[in-house]
C-alpha cells in the first residue's frame, strides 16, 4: 500500500520545481521545498546583472510539463525566467510546500532511524527520508585573491551580487574575466560608461547569436496550436544533439567536419564583426581548442570590443591599487568599480552545505579527489540521497533543464519504491558506482575537455561537470531505476560483543 515518504528538497531553481512535480506525479505531497534566497528562481534569483539572458533556446529551456507559448523572445531574458518558474509553481500548486529564507548549512544521515536530519541556519531542524539536492552548479560566485584588493577606495563586486539600481554613467569601470556573464553585462553597460577596460586572461570562442522576437502572432500561435511549440522544442533539441560530436569527439568524422564548420565560422564572424581591426583580432582569437571552455553565443560581443570608449587588455593583473589597477607591463589603469565577471565553484557540488552519510563519512571526504555519482546522482555510503545537476550531468550544448528533469523522476521513482515497500533504503552498490565512473573516465580522455582549463575540471585534471555523451543516451539511462544498481535493506548492525560474568555463588 502506498505511504507517504517524508522528503526534503534542498533549492527552489529548475531542479527544486522538476522534483516537486514528479513527486506529485507520484502521489507523494509530504515534501518541502527549502529555498535559501527570499524567492524561487534558483541561479535566476541570484543573477540580476544588466542584459542577463539565456543561451539556450526559450522552448528547449524550460520544463516539458510547462510548456510556455508567451516567451517574447527565442532566447528568453532573465526576468522572464524567472517569472515563468513563479507561474509553474503557482500553477502546480507548489507554494504550499515552499519555505524561502531556509539555509540548509548541514545534512546529517541518522544509521539508526534510517532518517536525514537538516540543520538551518535559523537554527530549526527538519526531519526526513529522502533527501534531494537540488543546489545546482552556477550559484556560488568566486572572485580571484588578487593582491592589493582590500586596499580598493572604489566599489567592486561579483555579477552575481549586483547592487540594485546600480548606475554607472560616467564612471570608469574596470571587467574581470570574459566568460558567459561579461559577454552580457559588459555590452549593457558600455554605452554609458566614461571608460572601460576588460582584463581578459583567455580569449573566448563566441558563436553569433541568432536570437529573434516572437511577436503576438507568434504567441497566439503556440497558445492555440500546442503541437506547433512541441514541433519548435523537438526542431531545437535535434539542431543541438547534432552538435554533440564538437565536444565528445565521437563520432571522429563527424566531430572534425562540425568543429571545422564552426572554426570558419567564428573565425569569419570574428574578421567581420572586428572590421579587419589586427590587433583586435589577435587579442580576441582563443588560444585553446574550441569547446575546450563554454562556447558563449553572442552577437554583441565583438561590437562592443570596437568601442571607442572599450579597452580589451590581455596584460595579467599584477595588483590592485586604490584608485585602479596595475598590469605586469607596468601599466596603470584608473578605475572607479571593478566588476569581476569570474565564474563560480561549479566543481564544489552541494557546498557549502555540510553532508554527511551513514556512519558519519562526509561527502567532502568522499570526494576529496573530485566529485562523483552513479548517472550523477547517488553517491556510495550517502542512503537515499539523490543529486540533481550533479557530477558529470552538464554538456558542451543542450538544455541543463532536459537533463535535470530525467534526474527529477529518477529520484521521485526512488520515493515511490520506499512507498510501495519494496525498498527499506537506497544506497547505490559500490560496484556499480566504480563501473560507472571508470566508464566514463575512459570516455572523457577522448572528449574536447580532456588536458583543458575550464570550470569543468578540477585543479587536479578530473572532469567533474560533462557528460561524455548525447542528452538522449543520458535520457535513455538515466529513465528508469534499475533497483539492482542499489542495497534496499539497511545493513545489519552488529551488536558489541559483552564481556562475560560468572555467578558468584
Amino acid at each position: 500500500m502506498l505511504r507517504k515518504v517524508r522528503t526534503a528538497i534542498v533549492g527552489a531553481g529548475f531542479g527544486g520545481i522538476a522534483a516537486a512535480h514528479a513527486l506529485q506525479q507520484q502521489g507523494q505531497d509530504d515534501f518541502v521545498i527549502l529555498e535559501r534566497g527570499n524567492r524561487i528562481g534558483g541561479v535566476w534569483r541570484a543573477n540580476t546583472y544588466p542584459g542577463i539572458t539565456c543561451d539556450v533556446q526559450s522552448h528547449v529551456y524550460s520544463l516539458s510539463f510547462a510548456p510556455n507559448p508567451r516567451w517574447t523572445r527565442r532566447f528568453s531574458p532573465g526576468e522572464e525566467i524567472q517569472s515563468y518558474l513563479l507561474d509553474v509553481v503557482r500553477q502546480f500548486d507548489l507554494d504550499k510546500h515552499l519555505r524561502v529564507n531556509a539555509d540548509v548549512v548541514r545534512a546529517i544521515f541518522d544509521d539508526a532511524s534510517g532518517r536525514w536530519r537538516l540543520e538551518l541556519g535559523d537554527g530549526d531542524i527538519i526531519d526526513a527520508e529522502v533527501l534531494i539536492s537540488a543546489c545546482g552548479q552556477l550559484t556560488r560566485p568566486t572572485v580571484p585573491k588578487l593582491p592589493g584588493l582590500d586596499t580598493f577606495q572604489g566599489e567592486w563586486f561579483h555579477s552575481a551580487n549586483w547592487p540594485e539600481g546600480k548606475k554607472f554613467d560616467g564612471t570608469r569601470i574596470a571587467v574581470v574575466g570574459t566568460g558567459a556573464s561579461t559577454i552580457q553585462f559588459a555590452p549593457s553597460i558600455a554605452p554609458v560608461v566614461e571608460h572601460m577596460t576588460i582584463f581578459q586572461r583567455s580569449a573566448p570562442w563566441v558563436v553569433a547569436k541568432l536570437d529573434a522576437e516572437y511577436g503576438r502572432a507568434t504567441r497566439w500561435l503556440y497558445a492555440r496550436f500546442p503541437r506547433l511549440q512541441r514541433f519548435a522544442r523537438g526542431f531545437w533539441q535535434a539542431y543541438l544533439e547534432s552538435l554533440v560530436p564538437v565536444f565528445t569527439r565521437q563520432p571522429p568524422l563527424r566531430a572534425r567536419i562540425l568543429s571545422a564548420l564552426f572554426l570558419r565560422l567564428t573565425t569569419f564572424q570574428r574578421f567581420v564583426q572586428l572590421r579587419g581591426n589586427r590587433r583586435l583580432i589577435k587579442a580576441a582569437t582563443p588560444d585553446y581548442p574550441l569547446g575546450c571552455k563554454r562556447v558563449l553565443l553572442t552577437s554583441n560581443w565583438y561590437p562592443t570590443l570596437r568601442q571607442k570608449n572599450v579597452d580589451l587588455c590581455t596584460s595579467s593583473i599584477q595588483e590592485i591599487v586604490p584608485d585602479g589597477v596595475v598590469t605586469e607591463d607596468g601599466k596603470h589603469h584608473e578605475v572607479d568599480t571593478i566588476v569581476f565577471g569570474t565564474g563560480f565553484t561549479a566543481t564544489e557540488f552541494l557546498a557549502p552545505m555540510e553532508v554527511f552519510g551513514r556512519g558519519g563519512v562526509s561527502i567532502r571526504d568522499a570526494w576529496k579527489d573530485g566529485a562523483e555519482a552513479f548517472l550523477g546522482i547517488t553517491v556510495p555510503d550517502f542512503p537515499n540521497l539523490f543529486i540533481l545537476y550533479g557530477p558529470n550531468t552538464n554538456h558542451g550544448t543542450g538544455s541543463a533543464v532536459e537533463m535535470i528533469e530525467v534526474q527529477a523522476k529518477y529520484a521521485a521513482q526512488a520515493v515511490d519504491l520506499l512507498a510501495n515497500d519494496q525498498a527499506k533504503q537506497l544506497e547505490v552498490r559500490r560496484e556499480a558506482h566504480d563501473t560507472f565512473k571508470q566508464e566514463l573516465e575512459g570516455r572523457l580522455k577522448d572528449s574536447v575537455w580532456a588536458g583543458c582549463t575550464s570550470w569543468y575540471v578540477t585543479e587536479a585534471g578530473r572532469i567533474t561537470n560533462n557528460w561524455p555523451g548525447s542528452p538522449e543516451e543520458y535520457r535513455q539511462r538515466a529513465g528508469q531505476l534499475n533497483v539492482t544498481d542499489y542495497l534496499t535493506e539497511a545493513p545489519i548492525r552488529r551488536a558489541e560483543p559483552q564481556p562475560m560474568t560468572m555467578a558468584i555463588p
